[in-house]
């Protein structure tokens, strides 16, 4: 009866030891994957437009991609995000920080209206996986300028 009792103990000693070994730290996150020819444009204004304070920005997605709302998974789609007189980021691994540069369009929207002072504005889309994190390889339209006028 002793020999089953200490053998029962000497099996359950390295299980409990393991049971109490804090966890590894998590792997991060792999990002989405984007289907290969996926493409983001702004629909309007126009590169080189010049423009009127509020200026109505239409976004374009090709249909290789959908949209959908921030916290919601499907495969090959997410949401935009406006990057206004800014570069896009250099993590592209990292969310999407939410300032006055870079809005959120975590509803699914496809169009906005900006109030921008007067002078040459940059206007570029993003598109943000369901954590706002940009695809791999990242959905992103080419930056245009506009000028708003008084």
């Amino acid at each position: 009866m002793r020999k089953l009792i200490l053998a029962a103990l000497i099996l359950a000693a390295p299980l409990a030891a393991h049971a109490q070994t804090p966890a590894a730290p998590a792997a991060a996150a792999a990002r989405t994957p984007s289907p290969p020819g996926a493409e983001a444009y702004i629909i309007s204004p126009k590169n080189g437009a010049k423009v009127k304070s509020p200026v109505r920005v239409q976004f374009g997605l090709n249909p290789l991609m959908g949209i959908a709302p921030a916290g919601v998974k499907f495969d090959n789609t997410g949401h935009h995000h406006l990057l206004i007189d800014t570069e896009a980021p250099a993590d592209m691994a990292a969310p999407l920080p939410s300032t006055d540069n870079i809005k959120h369009f975590g509803k699914g929207q496809t169009e906005t209206s900006l109030t921008l002072p007067p002078g040459k504005h940059t206007l570029q889309l993003i598109l943000g996986d369901q954590n706002h994190i940009p695809h791999d390889p990242p959905v992103i339209s080419k930056k245009i300028t506009i000028t708003v006028e008084k």
